[in-house]
């Protein structure tokens, strides 16, 4: 849209289906988003528009709410669906308080999708081979890169805590600081689509994959939650002695109720469950813990008043709005239905059965169209449309055959 035309308050309209498009690019029947598809209202956030740094030429990006042209927000909006678990709290008095941590990798270019990834040439002419894990120094070479990030990250109003070279080639994680949801969701959208502008730039390539190399660690977006009381900001899950109560137990056992039903919306594409299938540090299971890496659900160690909960299951593939509301909105079923969870597990521990969760996209999918639970949180129009989508994406995959088959299989009697 031009300048002009925004600043004058022109309206934007979008077909409905887009908000459905699979990301090969087509769609599913119209009767998943309206046989007339007719159009929604983009309507841009005040708060979340924003002067594109890495752009030689003035642009501006302004994140948008997805209206009804009656005025009321879409329900195959992510980003509505967010505001609406939000305001579910907030008519408990209670505001979720929410961190993102993601795990990306900084590939060199690569043209050819049949040949693996490969990490850029370092300063000393030579690629990272995975010995950099926690390392304050590399020989990678991409501090101009990050010096750019870091900068654009200032620029879009982007606050960052810790920035680390994580356990794979090439792979680094970001910390953002935690605060309201709905913000920290835009704050992550926005943060993967600036590494992604600001690579390109410097003639790199940056992969938000859940598992882009074979024998390496995948790429997570684990989410931190918490819960505090909206007129006194207190941590409501730490008593006034201190000690966890019982609003923290039954958010626990909401989120155990509602991850395997929800697997599909943390862990959303056929590549996410290659990242699953190595449980150490990825976690396909809805056991919880008090810091241990092995638990989907996480209580990493601090102090009473910042007790949280960190869902381990997302990966970085997975939409933010949707993972977060997910998450949040699993947690208050648990609190309106005063859920216990089951005992915590430490140590080493088998999953039992009741605690394993899908393992596959397909076994994923169906999960979520049978769940009662979903349609009622999601409503039936966002989860059969969602269904739909993911379903065309797998559909896709299954029409081609991988080298493994081709390399394994065609010499078989």
């Amino acid at each position: 849209m031009t300048a002009e035309g925004f600043l004058e308050g022109r309206r934007l309209q979008m077909a409905r289906g887009v908000l459905l498009q699979c990301i090969m690019g087509g769609y599913p029947p119209a009767r998943f988003y309206g046989s007339d598809d007719g159009d929604l209202a983009l309507t841009a956030d005040p708060q979340q528009i924003h002067r594109l740094p890495w752009s030689s030429q003035p642009r501006a990006l302004a994140i948008c709410d997805a209206d009804e042209l009656s005025g009321e927000s879409s329900r195959l909006s992510t980003r509505g669906q967010l505001k609406e678990v939000i305001a579910r709290y907030a008519a408990r008095g209670l505001a979720p308080v929410v961190a993102t941590e993601l795990e990306f990798f900084v590939f060199a270019p690569n043209t050819d999708p049949t040949q693996p990834f490969l990490p850029p040439l370092g300063l000393d002419g030579r690629r990272e081979d995975g010995h950099s894990a926690f390392s304050v120094s590399s020989n990678n070479g991409l501090r101009p890169f990050f010096s750019e990030v870091y900068a654009c990250m200032a620029a879009l109003g982007l606050p960052r805590d810790t920035f680390m070279h994580e356990m794979g080639v090439s792979q680094f994680e970001i910390n953002l600081l935690h605060g309201d949801p709905l913000l920290l969701a835009d704050q992550t959208f926005l943060f993967k689509h600036l590494l992604k502008e600001v690579a390109l730039k410097h003639g790199l390539t940056v992969v938000c994959m859940a598992k882009p190399l074979a024998h390496t660690p995948g790429s997570s977006m684990h989410i931190h939650q918490s819960l505090v009381e909206s007129a006194s900001g207190r941590n409501v899950f730490s008593d006034e002695a201190g000690e966890p109560t019982a609003m923290f137990r039954h958010f626990i056992g909401g989120l155990q109720a509602g991850m395997a039903d929800f697997t599909a919306l943390f862990a959303p594409n056929v590549n996410s469950y290659q990242r699953l299938c190595h449980p150490y540090a990825s976690p396909n299971n809805a056991c919880w813990s008090h810091d241990n890496r092995a638990a989907g659900l996480r209580i990493p160690a601090s102090s009473p008043v910042a007790r949280r909960v960190e869902n381990r299951l997302p990966g970085a593939d997975a939409n933010p709005y949707l993972a977060i509301a997910a998450s949040l909105a699993a947690g208050l079923h648990g609190i309106e239905n005063e859920l216990e969870p089951t005992p915590a597990i430490q140590g080493e521990f088998a999953v039992p059965d009741s605690l394993s969760l899908p393992c596959t996209l397909h076994a994923a999918l169906e999960r979520l169209k049978r769940s009662q639970l979903a349609k009622e949180l999601f409503g039936n129009e966002f989860v059969e449309g969602y269904v739909a989508s993911k379903t065309m994406e797998l559909t896709s995959f299954f029409d081609e055959i991988t080298p493994w088959e081709r390399r394994v299989l065609a010499a078989q009697a």
